[in-house]
């Protein structure tokens, strides 16, 4: 029986251990104010779990449902203008 232990690194080579390209941090910046609006979302919404939800609360989960709308909006017509530029 052979030993392959010598191939096992190859073979278990584990992806997050690299550092992110180039473009992957172009991609992240260029999706940055989608991402925040989302977690300004996230945090309007965690804030509601642990009590009644008032009209202050749904008014401020309201509003940044509507920034994650608009970011989502000019993230996409940006892309849109890109891929009309490049066409």
């Amino acid at each position: 029986m052979k030993h392959i232990g010598a191939l096992q690194a190859v073979v278990t080579a584990d992806w997050s251990d690299r550092e992110p390209t180039a473009a992957e941090l172009d991609a992240i910046e260029y999706e940055m104010p989608v991402i925040t609006a989302e977690v300004e979302l996230l945090d309007a919404q965690i804030a509601t779990l642990d009590r009644p939800v008032s009209e202050l609360d749904a008014r401020r989960i309201r509003r940044a449902w509507r920034r994650v709308l608009a970011a989502r909006r000019a993230l996409t017509n940006q892309a849109a203008e890109l891929w009309e530029v490049g066409a």
